[in-house]
């Protein structure tokens, strides 16, 4: 009997923060698994992302913006950085139209060390006011050892992520897949809640929003509706914060606010798992490490 020959392997997007890595993520999925707003930091731990195609599966790790300690401008390692990258087939870098910093280069210089094939994504070209200035860029960027591939994008934009993706399958090596064919992502259904209020939260609170905070999912529970002979979930979820100013902030008066998130985050949890849902919030303190 003749097996067809499989191609399998892990691809890690990584880059500043705020660059579009999230927003690529979910394109070349073709679904939303990665939260993304304008607010930096918004991926706070990596999320993985399953493609497959016939005989292709690509893997995705999107990792959080990489952060640099301003007393010594080095890389903050945080969410096992490198241990991810060692276990990588080919990394996407992506950076922000044509800026390249002192920074961009000391995480170039890094991940070289490791001796896997580099892609620069140059993303939100849409953006470049002066368009003639692209190609100078590129020609730089080239000249720099290791970089297998410098390809300008708008992340939002299908055609541009089928190019991507389609050089990405040429670097997949031999290997059975990993999961099978329905997978898109390894998120329990806890990390997918708490990301849908945290991503309501983002976008009703902006900048008010405390730069630290977690989701805490307590209690989800499927519950038979008698009447309607359907399930419905029943989610206690709990937002933490540092201090009761944060807390305030997120109630709102007479709880205007946490009211119309937890609006929100239902309504988008139903999206999501096409079922009624009871959704119960609330703000807690907490001490965070």
């Amino acid at each position: 009997m003749n097996i067809k020959q499989k191609y399998c392997g892990y691809i890690t997007i990584i880059g500043k923060a705020n660059v579009g890595k999230s927003t690529l993520l979910n394109q070349i999925i073709g679904k939303k698994i990665s939260i993304v707003s304008r607010k930096k930091n918004t991926t706070q731990t990596n999320i993985i992302g399953i493609k497959t195609e016939q005989c292709y599966q690509s893997i995705y790790i999107d990792t959080p913006g990489i952060l640099f300690d301003k007393k010594n401008n080095k890389i903050k390692y945080n969410n096992n950085f490198f241990n991810v990258i060692k276990s990588s087939t080919l990394i996407l870098f992506v950076i922000d139209r044509l800026i390249w910093t002192e920074n961009d280069e000391i995480i170039l210089n890094k991940i070289k060390k490791k001796r896997i094939p580099v892609i620069i994504i140059i993303n939100k070209i849409d953006k470049i006011a002066k368009k003639n200035t692209l190609l100078p860029f590129i020609n730089i960027l080239k000249k720099k050892n290791d970089i297998i591939e410098i390809i300008p994008i708008c992340a939002k934009k299908t055609k541009n992520v089928i190019l991507i993706y389609n050089v990405i399958k040429s670097y997949l090596p031999k290997n059975p897949h990993i999961y099978s064919k329905n997978y898109v992502t390894t998120n329990s259904q806890f990390f997918t809640i708490s990301e849908i209020i945290r991503q309501q939260l983002i976008l009703f609170l902006g900048d008010e929003l405390p730069t630290i905070i977690k989701v805490e999912i307590e209690s989800f529970q499927k519950k038979e509706n008698q009447k309607k002979e359907k399930d419905e979930l029943h989610i206690r979820a709990i937002i933490l914060v540092k201090n009761i100013r944060q807390k305030k902030i997120i109630i709102g008066r007479n709880g205007e606010k946490i009211k119309k998130i937890s609006i929100m985050s239902r309504q988008n949890i139903e999206k999501e798992f096409h079922m009624k849902t009871h959704l119960l919030l609330w703000v807690k303190k907490h001490m965070f490490k």
